[in-house]
């Protein structure tokens, strides 16, 4: 994440923000998010995906810029923030620890086997069994350059019920690969639960391999979803200034 107020970094040098997400040559990251301020929120965020394209809303980033707005002092403990998709609201739980509102769902197609919905950024979601062993990256990557997909692309999370709870992996457009955790992700794959009968609760923990995220909502109709809430860790790494 960078501190842009001063709105210097260069939005269209794309090449160079693939290079900083570059896990071998650059820093490294799944993707990279400027904070700048915004005329009547308390700031804006823009996201690229680790490919250097702008991208759709990435929810654990959104958690992440949160705690870094507030770490900055541009936010209290609630925000109000610009992104891709539109406005969200945010609660500082703690400095280390934040709830984030995201927009509702209204527009899910249910198939047999899986459904797709877009909860800020498009997601393919199946129920599986065998998670732990399964190659995320190969079954991903086969649905997301499939046909159907392969032009705009879809993020795919495979979703293995663990009591009453969740677990998710998620192979991610733009990252090109499986990530630790989609925010986005784990949103759409609680829902996709609501919606196969997997169980009637509206509120879950779910597992990914990078730690346990909590997603409740309210279901409003047979396929819409309002107040729904993404909330967990977003733990300060590091800091750094960054050379042009």
């Amino acid at each position: 994440m960078i501190d842009d107020r001063n709105e210097s970094f260069p939005l269209d040098k794309h090449l160079f923000v693939s290079h900083l997400c570059d896990r071998r040559l650059g820093i490294g990251a799944d993707g990279l998010i400027l904070l700048r301020n915004h005329p009547d929120l308390d700031f804006r965020m823009i996201y690229f995906n680790a490919d250097g394209r702008e991208g759709s809303l990435c929810g654990n980033g959104g958690r992440c810029a949160v705690a870094f707005a507030y770490k900055l002092g541009m936010c209290g403990v609630t925000a109000r923030f610009q992104a891709t998709d539109g406005v969200h609201d945010a609660e500082v739980v703690r400095p280390d620890h934040i709830r984030l509102r995201m927009q509702p769902v209204s527009v899910v197609k249910r198939y047999e086997d899986h459904c797709i919905l877009d909860t800020g950024s498009p997601h393919f979601c199946t129920f599986t069994s065998g998670l732990e062993e399964m190659d995320v990256y190969g079954s991903g990557r086969r649905i997301r350059y499939s046909e159907a997909y392969k032009e705009e692309g879809i993020n795919v999370n495979f979703i293995q019920q663990e009591a009453e709870n969740l677990f998710v992996r998620t192979y991610e457009r733009g990252v090109e690969n499986e990530t630790y955790s989609c925010g986005t992700g784990v949103v759409a794959s609680a829902i996709c639960a609501a919606l196969n009968d997997k169980t009637d609760k509206t509120a879950f923990r779910i597992r990914t391999l990078g730690g346990e995220l909590s997603v409740s909502f309210r279901r409003t109709g047979p396929d819409t979803f309002d107040d729904i809430i993404l909330e967990g860790p977003a733990t300060f790494v590091f800091s750094g200034t960054l050379s042009k």
